[in-house]
């Protein structure tokens, strides 16, 4: 042969391997060869070793123990006077521009860090008990609007992950804990509370508490109680809870969960409302609406990083599990499981704010992770994944925005993709998707090697001056992805005030075409078709919440459902979903909240839908099974046939 390959480091290399003296012949194949080299090299882009530690921008703070409290905690306030603050104005920095993450490497830290809207909070051990914060309150996420007819419901975008927190701080007579009063694309991963958790706030003086709607939380360990209050629904996924869950409005899903109460489809007439007794005592959960799922079929957690003490970082990407109870961690060290991985950040690109699509392309192509630094990327071409295994990390909810009518996120026909920690956001032009998974639409991915989305928000409106839109927020149509927390939102409210006359479109929040594909928490709201599409075989979802458009007219009703599954498929389950309406434009009927092929319908456990207000019906819950709801005194309907065939509200 004239030509040969050595594998070095995953890249091919070409070997000439005859004498031109012996072969003459062989100069006059000089051109050819060169072509073919130059050919090759472009196919397979070679890979430039990155620093580490890495250089981080101005939005990635990085602090030690040794730094003095009072730095830490002027840097922080300041990010939160940019991006948070709940009076003056309430909501402050809800579409802001500016992006924060606070890295804080294994210590103590006796501060107090509020976080504001696009704020990360994150502790760089392998343990959570590595970074202990003894502030008074530590970590800590107020409501973002101290009306309590607002309370939390705005509060996004935010998240905090890997630390343990012994804040002992008096909210409200009773109430003493970490406080982290959210609502949606706002996790807790990976935290361990010393004390109480609790996930919603009361302000002294009202009638009640603040309204919320969250939310998420994986990989938590709570010594004390979790108080749940106000919160319309909450999903807890592999975590270690030491106390009584308090509280159950609407909807609450554990998979995985030690500790956690039992189930109980719908809720009692007796049944305590949390906003009512906001001011009173912990009490235990009586009547509420539980949906517990015992282990977790198949879950990895989401990549974390963590640093040595030689101030070295390494992306940590968890291995799968499989029938899984309780934390990944635990007695101060982590469990590891057997693919677990450990990458040196030599092998981890991290982003400039400045760097375009062809710049992160150009690092993703050369089979680098990347991880995205806080930031808004305007991408005129999509990030493409092509490579088994690569890792996509936001920090500091990470915003990309789809300029130029592409994707955000393309994912190739590969095994193992790990998108996790971005915000999607529509642009101008039309789109077809907003994240993309699979290119042949045929793809079967791997059972033992599946892709992950962990917390992957999405939305279509809200910071934008400019009408926008897209077709799709999410298409999945490889098998075997794990979807881990998802918000999928066509905006309500923007910049310019509430949104009318489905302006900035969007039909479907989530199509699933691919076979095999699980969600753990899943969040889809104000699409102006059907919220969800699910088109593939043996499709999973733990914990669904929805709400319908606002903005559509009566005809809205006549063809869309909350979630769609084709009437082809044969294998679906679900446990704890629901469809909450409020058509406040229009008097809108919609048939059903769900519809499944009929032989489907006793897989989906405990359904439900919500009246929230408006002037709209949901005249059934799941094709013609269940009651109505339409007005504050048929506010909630749950179809619960194992219970003597009734259905509880």
């Amino acid at each position: 042969p004239i030509l040969s390959f050595r594998q070095s480091s995953g890249h091919p290399s070409l070997l000439l391997l005859l004498d031109p003296l012996h072969h003459p012949s062989i100069l006059l194949m000089g051109p050819l060869i060169l072509l073919l080299l130059l050919t090759l090299r472009g196919a397979g882009a070679k890979q430039e070793s990155q620093p580490n530690p890495p250089k981080w921008p101005e939005s990635v703070t990085v602090f030690s123990p040794s730094d003095q409290p009072g730095d830490i905690q002027a840097k922080v306030d300041a990010a939160f006077k940019v991006n948070g603050g709940s009076t003056d104005p309430p909501e402050n920095g809800q579409f802001s521009d500016q992006r924060f993450a606070f890295l804080f490497k294994p210590g103590e830290y006796s501060v107090d860090v509020p976080v504001g809207y696009y704020t990360q909070v994150l502790g760089l051990g392998q343990s959570p008990d590595d970074v202990v914060f003894t502030g008074d309150k530590g970590p800590h996420c107020e409501e973002a609007n101290y009306f309590p007819g607002v309370g939390a419901l705005d509060t996004f975008w935010r998240s905090a992950e890997n630390f343990k927190t012994t804040s002992s701080h008096t909210w409200w007579n009773g109430a003493t804990g970490m406080l982290w009063a959210v609502s949606q694309a706002s996790p807790l991963r990976r935290i361990h509370v010393t004390n109480n958790l609790l996930l919603f706030q009361y302000i002294p003086g009202w009638d009640y508490a603040g309204f919320s709607s969250g939310g998420f939380a994986a990989d938590i360990q709570v010594d004390g109680a979790t108080q749940s209050g106000s919160q319309q629904q909450w999903f807890t996924r592999n975590s270690r809870l030491g106390g009584p869950w308090t509280d159950a409005n609407w909807n609450m899903v554990f998979v995985g969960v030690e500790g956690a109460p039992a189930t109980h489809c719908g809720r009692d007439v007796n049944a305590k409302i949390a906003t009512e007794v906001a001011k009173q005592a912990v009490t235990a959960v009586q009547g509420g609406p539980i949906t517990t799922v015992d282990t977790t079929p198949l879950v990895a957690e989401k990549p974390f990083i963590s640093v040595d003490n030689n101030g070295l970082f390494t992306l940590n990407i968890p291995g799968l599990r499989a029938n899984t109870t309780g934390t990944s961690w635990g007695s101060g060290e982590y469990f590891a499981a057997i693919d677990d991985k450990v990458v040196d950040f030599s092998m981890v690109y991290v982003t400039q704010p400045s760097d375009t699509a062809a710049v992160i392309n150009k690092h993703l192509d050369m089979g680098l992770h990347v991880v995205l630094s806080p930031a808004i990327y305007n991408l005129s071409e999509p990030l493409r994944l092509n490579h088994e295994g690569q890792v996509l990390l936001g920090l500091g909810i990470a915003t990309l925005v789809a300029s130029k009518g592409n994707p955000c996120v393309l994912v190739g026909d590969v095994d193992g993709i790990r998108v996790a920690g971005i915000l999607l956001q529509a642009g101008p032009e039309p789109t077809p998707t907003l994240l993309q998974w699979g290119v042949s639409g045929n793809y079967p991915g791997d059972e033992g090697n599946p892709g992950f989305m962990h917390d992957v928000f999405a939305r279509v409106g809200g910071p934008d001056y400019q009408d926008v839109q897209t077709e799709l927020m999410v298409d999945v149509r490889s098998g075997n992805v794990i979807g881990d927390n998802l918000w999928l939102w066509r905006a309500d409210h923007s910049v310019r005030g509430k949104v009318y006359n489905m302006t900035n479109p969007c039909s479907t929040g989530l199509n699933v075409t691919g076979n095999d594909v699980t969600f753990y928490g899943l969040a889809v709201e104000h699409t102006l078709k059907d919220l969800v599409v699910w088109s593939g075989e043996r499709g999973r979802c733990f914990f669904y919440q929805s709400e319908f458009p606002y903005d559509v007219d009566a005809s809205y009703g006549e063809k869309y459902v909350s979630y769609r599954v084709s009437d082809s498929v044969e294998d679906h389950d679900a446990w704890g979903v629901g469809a909450y309406h409020y058509f406040r434009d229009h008097a809108v009927t919609v048939k059903s909240g769900f519809s499944v092929p009929e032989s489907l319908v006793p897989r989906f456990r405990a359904p439900m839908t919500v009246f929230l207000s408006g002037q709209g019906t949901v005249s059934h819950i799941i094709n013609e099974n269940g009651d109505s709801t339409f007005s504050t005194t048929n506010q909630l309907a749950y179809f619960c046939p194992s219970i003597d065939g009734r259905n509880f509200a």
